[in-house]
């Protein structure tokens, strides 16, 4: 089976594990290496990317909201956000869901945009194979037209739909200020256990 470690840096996986924590903007990186936040973290992510099931992600689209956008601004858009990353998920003693993910997707204006990052669903079955699932995630992700492609933390909600095998998924990037044309862009993508 794939080894989602060989797709993605280790260190750019515990660089996201560091976001997990507010207090990480507070320390230096030699406190940070020795603090017990950050080795939860570090044990947090290794855990999921030793144990967790590995899942294929597959990114097509990016509604823009139509009060947020002009319709001449969402002609220029791309809303068909292709792309293409993995998921080691685990499930915790509460059945809830921690996720390590790294993926590349078409942004808004056609370029690539690459991230990794760390989130967590609470869990509702429905049904009897279906479930929902409604928490946060914390990227990083790099744009190349915010701060120079340089990689910047991204802290958002995201919610689920489907069986513990296959599910939609759905990350929202709220609007951003009251001027019009920020964010208010919802990304949907499906996830395809490969065991």
């Amino acid at each position: 089976m794939c080894n989602l470690k060989m797709y993605f840096p280790r260190s750019v996986l515990l660089l996201a594990a560091g976001l997990i924590s507010f207090s990480a903007a507070a320390q230096t990186a030699p406190e940070a290496e020795n603090s017990s936040w950050y080795r939860s973290a570090k044990n947090k992510i290794e855990k999921i990317l030793d144990e967790g099931d590995l899942s294929l992600n597959l990114s097509g689209y990016a509604h823009h909201g139509r009060g947020t956008y002009t319709a001449e601004r969402i002609a220029e858009l791309n809303e068909r956000a292709w792309g293409l990353g993995f998921t080691k998920a685990l499930r915790d003693d509460k059945d809830n869901e921690e996720l390590v993910y790294g993926m590349v997707i078409s942004d808004s204006h056609f370029k690539p945009m690459p991230m990794a990052g760390y989130a967590y669903q609470w869990m509702k079955p429905i049904g009897s194979n279906w479930e929902v699932g409604a928490g946060y995630t914390i990227s990083l992700l790099s744009r190349t037209d915010y701060f120079s492609g340089i990689p910047f933390p991204v802290p958002l909600p995201v919610a689920s739909i489907g069986t513990k095998n296959t599910k939609l998924m759905a990350a929202y990037v709220p609007r951003l200020s009251q001027n019009k044309g920020n964010g208010d862009v919802l990304l949907l993508f499906v996830r395809i256990d490969l065991k």
